[in-house]
């Protein structure tokens, strides 16, 4: 025997807030299953049938949000159902981004108070829960106006589409284990970028100019003195003034 607890609060002023969402997934997950949700026992509001194809009964508890544990401990104690198995809750988590759903199969309350209660009642956090992200609250805000706050039009479309995936979730729970919900609804959903414009094609660039050919350098014209200096009229030997030949020559060398 299943025990799937949907938390909130009681009235309808509370009918559609961040802190209501447990109670709109089981809403979800009663309409898939066929089960009404009618009979007041337990301090709740509870329907019984079955759920992927195992039997189940669906809670909403009335005890408000910071007394949830009465009202697990005696679901739990009638229906003698496994705490660490066979009791799945549903939560609201601000940590979360609108419209993320993550598994867990135990941990601390993170501070909300509701799954605070259920582990002071039980001696444990070792149940299964189903946390569903309402997002952060803005900068500035109470937490308490901000949990009690309802959806934008738009978030609110996002969480109602949220509420449907986790109600498959906890069918595949019951049907194939936590596990195995975890891997495959623990995922964060990433905006889909626009595609990008393509570019236009570029525009020809216009052709350059042809740039003049560079004029050879003139050589220097020789200058007025360079051209009144005779050049220098080299003798060849044997001439008059010329080197020395001959014995003379060599006398001459021996002597350095």
């Amino acid at each position: 025997m299943y025990i799937i607890v949907g938390l909130g609060n009681p009235g309808r002023e509370y009918e559609g807030t961040r802190h209501n969402v447990g109670f709109l997934v089981l809403d979800k997950l009663a309409a898939k299953e066929n089960i009404s949700i009618l009979e007041k026992r337990h301090k709740a509001i509870i329907g019984k049938g079955m759920a992927a194809g195992q039997k189940c009964v669906l809670a909403k508890p009335q005890t408000y949000m910071n007394l949830s544990g009465e009202c697990v401990r005696q679901l739990i104690d009638f229906y003698k159902a496994d705490e660490t198995t066979e009791l799945i809750v549903i939560s609201d988590d601000v940590s979360l981004e609108v419209g993320q759903i993550r598994i867990r199969k135990k941990g601390s309350a993170g501070g909300h108070n509701g799954l605070k209660n259920i582990i002071a009642h039980l001696g444990h956090d070792g149940f299964i829960r189903v946390k569903m992200g309402v997002g952060e609250k803005p900068p500035g805000w109470d937490l308490v106006d901000y949990v009690l706050g309802r959806f934008s039009p738009k978030d609110r479309e996002a969480m109602d589409e949220a509420a449907g995936r986790a109600a498959d979730a906890i069918r595949t729970i019951i049907a194939q284990g936590p596990d195995v919900a975890m891997n495959q609804f623990n995922t964060v959903k990433k905006p889909v970028k626009e595609p990008k414009e393509p570019k236009g094609p570029r525009e020809p660039k216009e052709p350059k100019e042809p740039k003049e050919p560079k004029q050879p350098k003139k050589q220097d014209e020789p200058s007025e003195k360079q051209r009144l200096q005779k050049p220098v009229e080299v003798k060849q030997p044997g001439e008059a003034g010329g080197p020395e030949t001959g014995e003379k020559a060599a006398g001459e060398s021996s002597r350095l």
